[in-house]
């Protein structure tokens, strides 16, 4: 999630400039798990937990902005979550195959999935089209070009003022915490290219913003989603699974 963290954080230092400033209001929710040895993964939760903590501290850019980090994620919370939620971000770098199957669960709720054509976004775009599901980021191929010319994140850091701001406040100090390891990953390694899939994320995060404030269009592209959700049951899989794999009638 280094990516979501970056937009938060770009729209939070937006909002420190123009408090005053139209703003759809956006809460995120994170319920996320790490294994003891995952240093990085929990780093990023701990980024997570500190942004929510000086977002909520500042009443006049919280009423806009919000960070949810849920203690023991659960299937149980997920039965309240899921159906509750509106969009439903799948925002793994293409080719990882990242995603699993909560993107089918949110999208039989009526979320919306905004994703990148990784796992099964693929499948999701391939039902609802590109009216209905809001796609982003570079595509596998795309991926891959670009590691063999060469990727240099702290190329898009250093010219980049938006993205080496928000890794900058890293660096200073969110909540009382720093995070040079997270900081320095996205400037020198950057194994999920967050920072070139970045501009095309934030491009993505203000159609929504756009879209959510025609609620017509927004219900529809919902039932939409609603509808074609039965492509991911049991049957249909396990009918699959009998004709193409084990060849029983």
């Amino acid at each position: 999630q280094h990516l979501n963290a970056l937009n938060i954080i770009t729209d939070y230092l937006y909002l420190l400039d123009n408090p005053d400033a139209p703003f759809v209001p956006k809460t995120y929710i994170f319920g996320a798990k790490a294994a003891p040895g995952y240093y990085m993964a929990k780093q990023i939760i701990k980024l997570l937990c500190c942004l929510s903590e000086e977002i909520a501290r500042n009443s006049k850019i919280s009423d806009k902005l919000s960070v949810v980090y849920i203690e023991d994620y659960s299937v149980t919370l997920s039965e309240l979550i899921m159906p509750a939620s509106e969009i439903s971000e799948q925002i793994s770098l293409a080719g990882t195959e990242a995603s699993g199957t909560g993107n089918m669960k949110f999208m039989l709720n009526g979320a919306i999935t905004l994703g990148t054509l990784d796992g099964a976004n693929v499948e999701i775009h391939d039902i609802v089209g590109d009216d209905n599901m809001i796609v982003f980021g570079m595509t596998a191929e795309e991926v891959v070009q670009r590691k063999e010319i060469g990727y240099s994140p702290i190329e898009i850091y250093n010219s980049n003022p938006t993205i080496r701001r928000a890794i900058d406040l890293m660096l200073s100090g969110i909540n009382g915490q720093t995070f040079e390891d997270i900081a320095n990953s996205l400037k020198f390694n950057d194994p999920y290219m967050v920072l070139a899939d970045f501009d095309s994320y934030r491009k993505a995060q203000n159609k929504v913003s756009e879209l959510y404030l025609d609620r017509k269009k927004w219900n529809e592209m919902s039932a939409i989603n609603i509808a074609g959700a039965g492509y991911f049951s049991a049957d249909r899989a396990i009918e699959d699974y009998a004709q193409k794999i084990w060849k029983l009638n």
